[in-house]
């Protein structure tokens, strides 16, 4: 790829704003000011720049934080060559050995807003999170729309029922998870360990080194999972795409 080509796909047309502040789902009393960028064709070479640099996808909008005062969302990335299975991660893995996996472009059908819909009520229950049922738009919207060539959904079937949806990236250099939901009427066989467990075995076929975990807050429950995959890296703060990340070795004491 010559020079000038990597500028223009590093630098595409874009719509850049912010979110006015909100309050925030992981820090209680904080308040979340979201960095947009609107890039209505993005490249994989785009997209593993910005997620490199600690962004998020939803759609087409690019997205990270940038709360005044507040410095806590650390983006996280797992160690795929050398990464170590845990016990249970193995049970986990044989548990779903009946488990049938798709791997495909993201589609909307009813049976993947039915089962957001069902997932979401159930976390409203559980975990108290706030809950109304999303449209065809917002769901074409946040996960369909945008994808281009390497937006990928993985769907989980099992007994013919689909029972959890994976929205990834496949970039360049690794996976970027973007979000997963499931059927919790299947908890038992721990759909969101297998899945992330799913997209070490794809990174280690496609010769990818890195899962992109998204964000990491200390003592945020909805985050706790996370530590159990490693080796992991870290990243602080969000440089820009001409400057590099630096990341560093990261593993939090006590995660099992």
């Amino acid at each position: 790829m010559n020079e000038e080509r990597q500028i223009d796909l590093l630098n595409p047309p874009s719509t850049d704003f912010s979110m006015l502040d909100y309050d925030c789902a992981y820090i209680p009393g904080n308040k979340v000011r979201m960095h947009y960028k609107y890039v209505d064709n993005a490249s994989r070479t785009f997209a593993t720049a910005v997620i490199q640099r600690g962004w998020r996808r939803f759609g087409k909008y690019f997205f990270h934080p940038i709360c005044n005062g507040c410095n806590e969302c650390k983006s996280l990335r797992i160690d795929v060559e050398n990464y170590r299975y845990t016990k249970s991660q193995r049970k986990t893995i044989n548990r779903n050995k009946e488990t049938k996996i798709i791997v495909q472009k993201p589609t909307m059908t009813q049976a993947h807003l039915d089962l957001y819909n069902k997932y979401h009520r159930w976390k409203s229950v559980k975990d108290s999170w706030s809950h109304r049922n999303i449209s065809q738009r917002e769901y074409y919207e946040n996960f369909v729309d945008g994808a281009h060539d390497f937006g990928k959904e993985v769907l989980y079937i099992v007994d013919d029922k689909l029972v959890g949806v994976d929205l990834i990236d496949i970039l360049d250099d690794g996976i970027s998870a973007i979000y997963f939901y499931y059927d919790p009427d299947y908890a038992r066989l721990s759909l969101g360990t297998f899945s992330l467990l799913y997209q070490i075995k794809l990174a280690k076929i496609l010769e990818l080194p890195w899962i992109y975990l998204g964000y990491w807050v200390e003592g945020c429950k909805a985050f706790a999972y996370k530590p159990k995959f490693q080796p992991q890296e870290i990243l602080d703060g969000f440089p820009h795409i001409s400057e590099p990340a630096s990341w560093e070795k990261w593993e939090l004491e006590g995660k099992e």
